[in-house]
């Protein structure tokens, strides 16, 4: 026989994985982009153009997508910003 209380921890459980599968689906873009953006900056490496990794250029990346991984990379190139050099450590 079921009881209310295995009623209850299924119907919580069921919340539960429906509000994961929804917060999985809204980071998934985010996710894509950020590796998007790493692949373009391993490419620019590739042509000698060093861009500092970072908490900072993976979100202007994971929000921007494409456009944003060129932003950073141009920024860096023109030594405006997210150049290895500029970057202070966050220690």
């Amino acid at each position: 026989m079921v009881t209310g209380l295995e009623l209850a921890v299924l119907a919580v459980a069921l919340v539960l994985l429906l509000g994961a599968a929804r917060i999985l689906r809204a980071v998934r873009p985010l996710v894509v982009n950020a590796v998007v953006g790493l692949l373009v900056f391993l490419a620019a490496s590739w042509f000698g153009i060093g861009v500092e990794v970072n908490w900072l250029t993976l979100a202007v990346v994971a929000i921007g997508g494409l456009p944003g991984a060129v932003l950073v990379v141009l920024l860096s190139v023109f030594g405006l910003a997210f150049t290895p050099d500029l970057v202070a450590p966050l220690v």
